[in-house]
């Protein structure tokens, strides 16, 4: 049988041969069957084992095998042919003619090889339960840009970050900057790339360690149509954001901030604690929060290392090292200054917002600093804490402040040239010293010559005078001034002292207490060209303001309100006649954001109690209108006249304002448009009548600055009269009210 077998495989691949052996079995087959009686000299038929290899294959076969193998090379065999190999080669498999090559098969056999062990590792491996397939949660696609496209799970438990993840992925993604077009393929590409390894950085950074990001890039070929459709040509690239389990915080490692006395309420301050969601951004948030404890709580010589995060990912949790050394708790002990001459101890000490023995906070060190910069006496200043008693028994140590500064130029020289249409041409020139007096004593000439008005005043200074942000000032002047009402030459010597409201620290409470005496002779304005006669008078009063302010900025506010009460009794003299009387005045403002818009609202009121009007210097009566009033007319332009067209001015004024100032979002937000509406009345008598009520309105752009909006003004009267130009313009620096 094998023997058979093996011949059978050796017909199939040699098919020439298999015509061959053919016809040597049907001649076996015969010669067995039925012997020749006689010999016979016919040549001998070739046997297979005697045909070469090149007999067998032509050497035209080598060329074309394929060819060869298909074609029939044999001679044809007949029926009877075929039936004779048939019944030989069946009669050989029942009685083979050769005993010597059956006795030589009788003892042969395959020996059974020995039944392999089963290797131990792989049977350990076939007990193992094979692990679940993982089902990958549905995904909801966001569209970041026209090219890119994040797909997060559906379900936001899994992700609760997602838009914030979103909003940081496009400020970061470099895709975001590629310029759309047919030859952006190759960078998009390549910027896929760069963004597959951001966000893996940030699924990181967010404390997902075993996120996964799948990036898929399509489109990108070129215009065609198919299917009478047109193919979409446009490159774009998803990310499929699998963020997976998110890590939590482990062990917390403060170095040695239990040693200090304030470690449970330091401690409060870095408020990770083991369990929490794991998120680096938050390790620099709680690391800048326990710095500011530690300033803010007595700590000057407080160090935190870099912190270190060490992550298990057995274990799904992060341990985090911040190395702390808090370095003692001190009070305040004195401040020294490197120039005592110029600017001493003691009155930095008075600068300072803080007392010695007062636990020492880093904020009240940096406004110290801030505030000797503000004097405008120095370009340079440095703060730096320095131990002069240690800590000892559970009780603080003390530290002083070293100042060092360098001075700055302190006189100024300064001067101005303009043109207004209420003040003309005006050329103005001032000489200042910052420090003639020490401390913050200054000393200021000043100077102004115009078409209509004429000044010179010299002014004494002294800042931070006794206490923080309170300022004496006296102050000598010679004036004549021509304003829309009033034509005055005065003489005057005034005297303030006053706590102000500023923007290194806004007041909710600011002062103001002062006299003055002054000699004036003066009338109110020519218009028709009849003369009349200047009339003298000598004043001398007192006065006293104070602001309630709880706005949210001095300058340009957007919530809260102010009011600011003023009160001047004061006692004139004229034509031998002496007048007592009271002027007062109440100015309140309100503020309020709606969305993007500031609604602001603006109401004044004022009297002249004890006199009647015509016995009250002109320079003192009450009159409205200007950029600071009633927007539309002039200064002082609104008020009672005579029987020449002439201003009187009056003994009571009432004032409205509306304005919303706009965002425009031009310059990065910088600009606004406001438009605005006024009014004000001026009566004769110490009440209001509203009998003659003007009204203004128009429309304002304001330019924001880092020192304050500069304002611009186009306003109109809405009922003028003929004394009211038809558009008047303000140019300043600040909100209207």
């Amino acid at each position: 049988m094998v023997f058979v077998a093996g011949l059978c495989a050796v017909c199939a691949l040699f098919p020439v041969g298999s015509h061959a052996i053919a016809q040597d079995a049907a001649g076996n087959a015969q010669e067995t069957q039925n012997p020749p009686t006689e010999p016979e000299a016919a040549p001998a038929q070739p046997r297979l084992n005697d045909l070469t290899l090149d007999e067998l294959i032509p050497v035209d076969a080598v060329g074309n095998a394929q060819s060869w193998a298909g074609q029939d090379n044999a001679p044809a065999a007949s029926e009877a042919d075929v039936e004779d190999v048939s019944e030989a080669a069946e009669s050989e498999l029942e009685s083979p003619s050769d005993p010597i090559a059956n006795s030589a098969f009788d003892e042969f056999s395959i020996p059974e090889t020995d039944r392999l062990e089963p290797d131990p590792e792989v049977t350990a491996l076939a007990e193992i339960d094979a692990p679940d397939l993982i089902e990958l949660p549905a995904l909801q696609e966001f569209r970041v840009s026209d090219e890119l496209i994040l797909a997060f799970p559906e379900d936001n438990d899994r992700f609760p970050e997602r838009t914030a993840f979103i909003e940081r992925f496009r400020a970061l993604s470099t895709i975001e900057t590629l310029e759309s077009g047919d030859d952006t393929v190759p960078q998009l590409a390549a910027r896929a790339r760069a963004d597959e390894t951001l966000l893996g950085d940030m699924l990181r950074t967010y404390g997902y360690y075993d996120g996964e990001v799948v990036r898929q890039l399509s489109g990108g070929r070129r215009g065609g149509d198919e299917g009478g459709e047109r193919v979409d040509t446009d490159p774009k690239v998803r990310f499929d954001v699998l963020p997976g389990e998110r890590y939590t915080y482990g062990t917390i490692n403060l170095g040695s901030l239990d040693s200090a006395p304030d470690y449970s309420t330091l401690r409060e301050s870095f408020a990770i604690q083991p369990g929490d969601s794991l998120q680096s951004d938050r390790i620099i948030a709680e690391e800048t929060d326990l710095r500011l404890a530690l300033g803010e709580s007595g700590y000057p010589f407080a160090e935190i290392d870099a912190p270190s995060l060490l992550i298990d990912h057995a274990r799904s949790e992060g341990d985090l090292t911040l190395p702390v050394d808090p370095g003692g708790k001190y009070v305040f002990g004195g401040i020294a200054s490197d120039d005592a001459r110029f600017l001493s101890g003691k009155h930095l000490s008075r600068i300072a917002r803080f007392e010695n023995g007062d636990i020492y906070q880093a904020s009240l060190q940096a406004d110290l600093r801030r505030a000797i910069l503000a004097t405008g006496l120095v370009t340079s200043v440095t703060v730096q804490p320095r131990e002069i008693a240690s800590p000892q028994n559970g009780e603080p140590g003390q530290v002083a402040l070293d100042v060092d500064f360098e001075r700055a130029p302190l006189r100024t020289i300064a001067g101005a040239i303009g043109y207004g249409t209420e003040d003309g041409v005006k050329l103005e020139a001032s000489w200042e010293h910052r420090n003639l007096f020490p401390p913050e004593g200054s000393l200021k000439l000043r100077g102004i010559l115009g078409t209509r008005e004429q000044l010179g005043s010299v002014t004494f200074k002294k800042n931070n005078f006794r206490d923080r942000d309170q300022v004496l000032t006296v102050d000598a002047y010679a004036s004549d001034i021509e304003t829309e009402a009033v034509d005055a030459r005065t003489v005057a010597l005034r005297g303030s002292f006053e706590r102000i409201s500023n923007l290194l620290f806004q007041k909710p409470l600011s002062w103001q207490i002062g006299a003055e005496a002054l000699y004036t002779d003066e009338r109110n304005r020519i218009i028709n060209g009849i003369l009349r006669p200047r009339q003298e008078y000598t004043i001398f009063g007192l006065f006293g303001s104070a602001t309630l302010d709880s706005s949210n900025d001095l300058l340009d506010p957007s919530e809260g309100y102010r009011v600011t009460g003023f009160l001047a009794p004061e006692v004139s003299q004229s034509v031998g006649t002496q007048t007592f009387y009271l002027r007062g005045q109440v100015d309140a403002s309100y503020y309020q954001s709606v969305g993007s818009t500031v609604v602001a609202g603006r109401v004044r009121a004022a009297t002249i109690q004890g006199a009647d009007a015509g016995l009250i210097a002109p320079s003192r009566r009450l009159y409205a209108g200007g950029g600071g009033s009633v927007r539309g007319y002039g200064f002082q332009g609104i008020g009672p006249r005579n029987d020449l067209g002439e201003p009187t001015g009056g003994g009571s004024l009432v004032e409205f304002s509306l304005e919303a100032r706009i965002q425009t979002g031009f310059l990065d937000g910088a600009v606004e448009i406001v438009p605005f509406i006024d009014a004000g009345s001026v009566a004769l008598g110490s009440t209001p009548d509203f009998r003659f009520i003007q009204y203004g309105a128009g429309l304002g752009v304001r330019y924001k600055t880092s020192f304050g909006p500069i304002r611009v003004d186009v306003g109109t009267p809405l009922n003028p009269t003929e004394f009211d130009a038809p558009v008047v313009v303000y140019v300043s620096l600040g909100q209207a009210f």
